[in-house]
């Protein structure tokens, strides 16, 4: 077996044995990993409270043939807030989901990784719902599957957006609508996301129009998924 090291963040686990969990990390530049953490639900494991979901890791791990052996994790990043409020921990929760849902394992996806990373911090800063909009958003985008936003999708025409359709790709007018409809708000912050204006739509008030957003990012990534995140539930 190799030893290799790298960083990730823990999407999920579930146990094995007496005492032993497998973890399922996305890492930087090994894609998603499966790894026995040995000993560590044991009340003297010197690192089990390191790879808990939402942990971001620094990794030392022996490659398997299946599953790889976790032989240190030292924290990388705590996560605190997320940790203590469980609103923050819920909307981590969809999105480690959903990057679970999206990436391969053993298939490196850097971008993904890096992206995921930066939706924790942002929410461990803020707890707002579009941090989990902005990253489905931006994932579907990393995916192939950015919707059209710009303008419609039919006609072209850059005003009177209304509505949305994921089957269309994206938005469409007043006299193309078919989906979802938005508020002249929600397409809005709908196109600062995928603008290259996160941080400016992060910025904004709780409104109607964010949980619009949100409510439609979620629904787009199932879509997407073909597949329903069981985390949204406990969400709504």
């Amino acid at each position: 077996m190799s030893l290799y090291r790298d960083h990730g963040i823990v999407l999920r686990t579930h146990k094995l044995g007496e005492a032993d969990r497998i973890v399922t990390f996305l890492t930087e530049r090994h894609g998603k990993v499966r790894a026995v953490a040995k000993g560590v639900r044991k009340t003297k494991s010197k690192f089990g409270a390191r790879l808990e979901p939402t942990s971001h890791v620094a990794l030392q791990l022996y490659e398997g043939r299946e599953l790889d052996i976790v032989t240190q994790a030292e924290t990388a990043d705590h996560f605190k807030a997320i940790r203590e409020d469980l609103d923050r921990l819920t909307r981590a929760v969809t999105m480690l989901e959903a990057a679970d849902q999206l990436s391969l394992e053993r298939e490196p996806n850097p971008d993904l990784y890096r992206m995921l990373l930066g939706a924790l911090r942002a929410l461990e800063q803020r707890n707002s719902a579009l941090v989990v909009a902005g990253l489905h958003w931006k994932a579907l985008a990393l995916e192939g599957f950015r919707p059209l936003v710009e303008h419609c999708v039919h006609c072209e025409r850059a005003d009177d957006l209304v509505s949305f359709d994921p089957i269309e790709g994206g938005l469409l007018c007043a006299d193309h609508r078919r989906g979802t409809r938005l508020s002249p708000e929600a397409v809005r912050l709908l196109q600062d996301i995928l603008g290259g204006r996160l941080a400016s739509a992060l910025a904004e008030p709780a409104s109607p129009a964010t949980h619009e957003v949100d409510q439609l990012a979620t629904r787009v990534m199932e879509h997407h998924l073909e597949r329903r995140l069981r985390s949204v539930g406990v969400l709504e």
